[in-house]
Order: structure tokens, then sequence, then C-alpha cells
């Protein structure tokens, strides 16, 4: 999974690996007799040979092959450390795939190199997708981009912290956090109230999820950038004079990572953060008493969280797009999809599989990520200006809590204005 995602599980150095012999030869990857060869490239999720994506794609290739005797699939499974870079390879040699599952695929379409979604899944299998997924793989209204797995952030908090400071229950509201803060900082000596990271690794996370609970965004409701909207604005201001200010957080969110802020939660230091499903083990780990609740907002806990998600998306170059249907329709049945899940404590994307996971108790610490998937909101991935706008918003977002927001967010959206596409 791309990083985004992938922090829930540990990035694998596994490299690629081929686990279906290419059958046959000739154009287009077809044989004298008319059998088809799909080349798949796929991200590693695993850490180790024994949890590596080998295994999974292995077994899918195996028994889709044997339920049609002219497709052959030939899969290489690549580290995320090196997967954009050998795709690039791929694309720029003519070697094109058939099927890529990786991080994004803007700048595919940008290329005209993907099939639409509809083209290439049948109507149940398209269907079957949560549709705010399938709504985020969309370039100019047409879905390229088809969900494979999923994140969505909630609110985590420390009870035992919670309960020396005299602490009942989650808060709701911004407002809520604050007094919550200020009763931690009084009562529990040495505990950070609330862990606010504004460091390049997932600034622009961090600053949407705030950003949502006051009715804003990183785009408005016609997709175009609003990085400085009013509602922004006032949105680092509350952070900076009820947060930053008053020392409830850390003292330089800007230059304090996520990674840090789940240490530290980890290690019973911290009270409260915004975290996604990763959080959940490593608390365990830490033995911390924890509790997840949606995220609070300006006016009231969040209906629509983060989402974040990987993609699987279909090459036209070899023409085989009658093949990649039945491949997908197959990779996407109920079984596959909620094993692959399964495997990585990952968030589905299908609607099936959502209810077989949410289903008698089996994932009963999911349940709260289960409820928001189907509001979640996303980064404008379909803008192939995205990486270079998200990579700003990474390196300065945060020092709208040093400096004034307004000017700070205002230099953001107008790179974001200029940003190139595809960059």
């Amino acid at each position: 999974m791309n990083r985004r995602v992938l922090t829930l599980v540990a990035v694998s150095t596994v490299g690629a690996l081929t686990l279906t012999a290419c059958g046959g030869g000739g154009d287009n990857g077809a044989s004298g007799d008319g059998t088809v060869t799909l080349k798949v490239v796929a991200a590693d999720y695993g850490d180790k040979a024994t949890n590596s994506s080998q295994i999974y794609w292995g077994d899918v290739a195996k028994r889709f092959e044997a339920a049609n005797a002219k497709i052959k699939v030939d899969v290489q499974i690549v580290n995320w450390n090196d997967i954009d870079k050998k795709v690039k390879t791929m694309i720029q040699s003519g070697n094109m795939p058939d099927v890529l599952q990786t991080g994004g695929y803007a700048e595919k379409v940008a290329d005209d190199l993907l099939y639409p979604a509809r083209d290439v899944l049948s109507p149940a299998t398209h269907a079957n997708f949560l549709d705010t997924f399938s709504n985020a793989g969309e370039v100019d209204g047409v879905q390229y981009g088809i969900p494979f797995v999923s994140s969505t952030r909630a609110f985590f908090y420390n009870k035992a912290i919670f309960a020396r400071a005299g602490i009942t229950e989650a808060p709701k509201t911004w407002a809520e956090v604050q007094a919550d803060a200020e009763l931690i900082k009084a009562k529990v000596p040495g505990i950070t109230p609330y862990a606010l990271p504004l460091g390049p690794e997932e600034a622009q996370g961090e600053s949407m999820m705030w950003e949502l609970g006051n009715g804003g965004g990183i785009t408005d409701a016609s997709g175009k950038y609003a990085i400085n909207s009013r509602a922004n604005v006032e949105t680092f201001n509350w952070l900076k004079t009820n947060l930053v200010d008053p020392g409830l957080t850390y003292t330089n969110p800007a230059t304090t990572d996520r990674k840090t802020a789940f240490a530290d939660f980890a290690a019973g230091k911290t009270a409260m953060l915004n975290g996604h499903p990763s959080l959940i083990q490593m608390s365990r780990d830490g033995k911390i008493d924890y509790a997840v609740a949606p995220i609070p907002g300006k006016a009231g806990a969040l209906k629509s969280t983060l989402g974040v998600a990987d993609w699987m998306m279909a090459f036209k170059d070899n023409g085989h797009k009658e093949q990649i249907k039945k491949l997908l329709d197959f990779v996407y049945s109920k079984e596959n999809i909620t094993k692959f899940d399964e495997t990585y404590n990952l968030m589905p994307v299908t609607k099936d599989s959502l209810r077989e996971m949410n289903s008698g108790g089996k994932h009963k610490d999911l349940e709260p990520f289960f409820a928001l998937l189907p509001q979640a909101a996303f980064y404008p991935l379909g803008d192939t200006s995205w990486d270079a706008v998200s990579a700003e918003i990474k390196k300065t977002v945060g020092t709208a809590l040093s400096r004034d927001p307004g000017e700070v967010l205002g230099d953001l959206q107008k790179k974001a204005e200029e940003a190139p596409a595809g960059n």
C-alpha cells in the first residue's frame, strides 16, 4: 500500500518475485493456441517472507488459472520502496503491465494509459464498491482508479490518563478537547495532553482532519483548491490560540512527525490524538488502556473523516480488456478481497466485504473505523497536481501555528494554483 496507508503494516524489503511463469509468447502476451498472459504488478504489504503478498497473489493466480484455461497470470510483487520506479521504467520501455496495484493512478490517466473502470469490471463488481471510494477514483467524472484497500482515521485516547484527570468520556467538540487537555495538564504532570503532529511526514492528513472539523478542507465543493478558505484559516487560528500557545500540545508541531506522536501514545506519554488502525496494535504492545471515538469537530464529532486508499488500475496497451475483467471480478470476490484485508488487518473497499468483516464481532477493534468508512473524505487524488501540492503542504502548513495562518495558507493556495500537472 502507498505509505499513506501502509503505515498499517511494516514496509517490506522483498524484491520483485515472479509467481506464475509466463506461458506461450507472441504479441501482446498471446500464445499460438490463443492463451493470453496477463502481466500483474502488485505492491508487497508484508514485512517478511512468511507474510509477503507473494503468498496471496500466488494462490489467487493458481485458482484463477484453474478456472480460466486460456488465461495465464504472471505476477510480480515489488516492495513499496521500488514499485514506483519499477513501473516508471516499464512504461518508458513499452513493457506495460495489464494490471497494476499501487498507491496512485492520476498520472497514468493524464498519460492516457488506463481503461476506465467500467470497461474492466462487471456491473455487479462495479456496484459493490463503497461509493465514496469509487468517487475518489474519478478523474473528470470518469472512474479509472479501482480501490483495493483502505484506511480511515479516528480519535484515540488513553483511558487511564483520562481517569486520573477525572474525565469520563471522549470529547466531541474542540472546546471539550481544550477543556480535557487543560485538566490533564493540571492533574497529570509530564503528559502531553494532545499530540498534534504537523511535521513533514503526514501534515497533509492531520491538517485536513482539523479542517474537516470546521467545514473546510483542501478543496471546495467544486473540487478546486481552497487551502486558504476562511474556515481553514479559522481552524489554524483556533489551534494556535487554544492548543499551541497554552502549551497543551508539542512545543513545535511543525517539526513533530506522526511516527513520534504514535510512539508517544503507545508509550503512555500523550493522552489523545488522531490515528489509524495501526495504532491499535502499537497501543496493545505498549499495554495502553485506550479507546477509540469519532474525531471531535468544532460543533460536534465528525461524521466524515479522512479516508485513504491504495488502488488497482488496468492498462489498455496490450488490449486485454476482457481477460482483465475476468481477473478483476475474481480478485474482488468477497472471498478473495476479505482474505487480503484480514491477512494484513486492513479496511475493506467493497460492500460485501465490509458486511463480512463487521459481522459476528470478529474485528471488534476495527468497528469504529468500519462505521466511518462509508462517509470517508479523500485528498484530491484525481488531480494530477496533487503530489506537488501535498509536498508543499507537508513542508510548510505546520508553520501556520507559529506565523500568521492567513499568510501561510495563502502562500500554499498560490502554489497549489500554480502547480504543474503530473509533477
